[in-house]
């Protein structure tokens, strides 16, 4: 009988603790090296800790609109931050330890610390070292901090800090108007506080759809938010009261709190990548091909360490596919195209497939963008902001969407079905919804897509 195979995998979020579970399930001897916490940055304190915030703000919302609804005498509710907090945290330790004992059940042996490469097949934690066949780097990554404006965890924070606040901010600056930065934007304002956004950019949310991010940003000013635009934070300082941001023009924001949603840098320094002969971009990410090779032999990377796609889904599909591709099974190589993502604002904005840009910039596409406004289920429900939108090639394949909406992030799953079953906007309106629904919208847009 042949010796398993031996597989090291260095990072216990979604992409190596997901490689861990195929690997053990093709009947590799599987070693995970984690130092943070199983889940990673993605459990313990980003994706899990922080939609779990926003379903608490949503709760708010729903509340604080139904008096359009007829609905009366509710009174004024408002959120404890500190047991929102604690239920957070909570959460997210659980989880945790979910994926703990699921690694455990699978046979997976875990080893606490920071691992240190020596070599492609050899990995050091503190005075052990753990020889490997294959090896996944699956480290992850972490805030990024600006010189003049370093989060101190009490009034000047990043993401993985607010959870310990105890009583809501009374006005929370945001400097970053990307996915993080919006998000917990609209997750505080609905909490109750002030917020202003600073965006060094013409709109929030630069990187998204443009007719989205507009929807977005009059859903900001309309609910009272404080959006400034074009405006470059330069430093963040305490004050006797708080914080000041002061901007690249000269001008100061006050406030009691900031939150510094400015990106993330890959945590690979310091790992032995290059000693172990993997290449490193000049931002310090790992560079991959689309079944998660690294330029080191029997070395994989998998995760925002890469910077392929910084979502837990990517991260753990790179990770599945390195494990099936080093230990022989079937694998396709990672389709970018076939990636839904979302923003977890209100509304939230779900994205697959083709984009507004790409189209803006050549690409050979018709589309059609329909107002919820019009959809019998909205009215019902008092929605009046968002859109669902489709793109197909003129021949009237399903290319891409976006969707505007409450819930968007689960409407998109039919558009992504289009995408990547590669169906055509007749067959996709073809298909009964249910009347009425804000589904129903997809639909109607394909069938006004009909190529004849």
């Amino acid at each position: 009988m042949s010796a398993k195979t031996r597989i090291v995998i260095v990072g216990g979020g979604p992409g190596g603790y997901e490689a861990a579970l195929v690997a053990a399930q093709l009947g590799a001897d599987v070693t995970v090296v984690d130092e943070n916490g199983l889940g990673g940055a993605a459990v313990l304190t980003d994706v899990v800790p922080s939609k779990t915030l926003i379903a608490t703000a949503e709760v708010l919302s729903t509340v604080g609109g139904a008096r359009q609804l007829g609905i009366r005498g509710l009174g004024r509710v408002r959120a404890d931050l500190g047991a929102v907090n604690r239920r957070v945290k909570g959460l997210a330790v659980a989880q945790s330890r979910d994926i703990q004992r699921r690694l455990e059940a699978e046979g997976v042996r875990i080893v606490q610390g920071r691992g240190v490469l020596e070599g492609p097949a050899r990995v050091r934690v503190g005075d052990s070292v753990i020889e490997a066949d294959t090896l996944l780097v699956s480290t992850g990554a972490s805030p990024r901090e600006l010189p003049d404006a370093r989060p101190d965890g009490e009034r000047v924070l990043n993401w993985t800090q607010l959870y310990d606040l105890e009583d809501l901010p009374e006005k929370l600056i945001v400097v970053g108007s990307g996915v993080t930065g919006a998000e917990f934007a609209s997750a505080y304002h609905a909490l109750g506080a002030q917020v202003a956004l600073v965006s060094s950019r013409d709109r929030v949310l630069p990187g998204e759809d443009a007719d989205a991010a507009e929807v977005l940003e009059h859903v900001f000013r309309r609910g009272g938010m404080e959006v400034l635009s074009r405006s470059r934070a330069q430093s963040v300082k305490r004050t006797d009261a708080g914080v000041v941001v002061t901007l690249s023009d000269g001008r100061t924001v006050e406030g009691s709190h900031c939150l510094m949603a400015v990106g993330a840098v890959p945590s690979t320094a310091g790992l032995g990548l290059e000693e172990a002969g993997i290449s490193v971009s000049a931002s310090g990410h790992i560079e991959v091909d689309r079944v998660s090779r690294t330029t080191a032999r029997g070395v994989y990377a998998a995760g925002d360490c890469t910077g392929v796609f910084p979502l837990a889904s990517v991260a753990a599909m790179q990770g599945r596919k390195a494990m099936w591709h080093a230990l022989g099974d079937a694998v396709s190589p990672l389709e970018l195209r076939l990636v839904s993502s979302n923003v977890f604002t209100s509304p939230e904005i779900a994205t697959v497939g083709v984009t507004q840009t790409q189209v803006d910039e050549g690409l050979e596409a018709v589309s059609v963008k329909l107002p919820l406004a019009t959809n019998p289920r909205a009215k019902m429900q008092g929605i009046h902001d968002g859109f669902v939108k489709l793109f197909a090639s003129p021949s009237g394949r399903v290319l891409g969407g976006t969707v505007v909406a409450p819930r968007a992030s689960e409407l998109i799953h039919p558009i992504t079905l289009a995408v990547s079953a590669r169906l055509t906007v007749d067959e996709v309106a073809a298909v009964f919804t249910v009347y009425p629904s804000i589904s129903g919208s997809v639909a109607e847009a394909a069938r006004q897509l009909h190529v004849g």
